[in-house]
């Protein structure tokens, strides 16, 4: 599956995981910044999101549950 990018007036390029439906259900976007990852809901995209720390996403996303 591919993933879907939608550019925001911000210049940001948020990233929808291709394992989402055009469906709606419970999506987030990422974009990438130098600073740090931004995360947002998919489906309310004028709400704001959160933003975190390169290591911080890095660990998030590297995580395994033992």
């Amino acid at each position: 599956m591919k993933a879907r990018v939608r550019e925001h007036a911000s210049g940001l390029l948020w990233v929808k995981s291709s394992y989402s439906s055009e469906e709606g259900g419970e999506c987030v976007e990422v974009a990438s910044c130098p600073h740090g990852m931004h995360v947002r809901d998919s489906k309310d995209i004028h709400r704001p999101g959160v933003s975190v720390h390169r290591a911080a996403w890095s660990a998030f996303v590297g995580f395994t549950a033992r």
